[in-house]
């Protein structure tokens, strides 16, 4: 059940980080932000990153071993940048419609599934 809430909330917070640091990029094309100055748009992504971190936290505390957890630092982070990358992948698909994935990225996804294999690996 641990694995399971941790899993979730870093879903849940890899996507705020993920509008946090991209989703800022498409405010041109909204009427409501033309003009802003780059000091706004900051404070704006700190606005949603600050729920990334309402999740990010506690997912962490939860999923550590030394919390009671299931998982150790390593697996933590490697989940994590697991979940960043899916949640990368279909943010930019819905998104941002003109970028596409090639070869070499699916190759680099392999790669990172891999290193979840050999983390998790006893």
């Amino acid at each position: 059940m641990k694995a399971l809430l941790t899993i979730t909330l870093l879903t849940l917070s890899n996507t705020f980080m993920t509008f946090a640091w991209y989703g800022h990029l498409k405010f041109k094309e909204m009427s409501w932000s033309k003009g802003l100055p780059l000091f706004t748009i900051i404070l704006i992504s700190w606005g949603i990153a600050f729920f990334e971190y309402l999740l990010q936290v506690p997912a962490n505390r939860v999923g550590f071993k030394e919390n009671g957890g299931p998982f150790s630092l390593v697996e933590l982070k490697v989940i994590q940048e697991v979940i960043t990358l899916v949640v990368f992948v279909a943010f930019s698909a819905v998104f941002f419609k003109t970028e596409s994935l090639r070869w070499n990225h699916l190759v680099g996804f392999a790669l990172l599934i891999g290193a979840v294999y050999f983390i998790f690996k006893k």
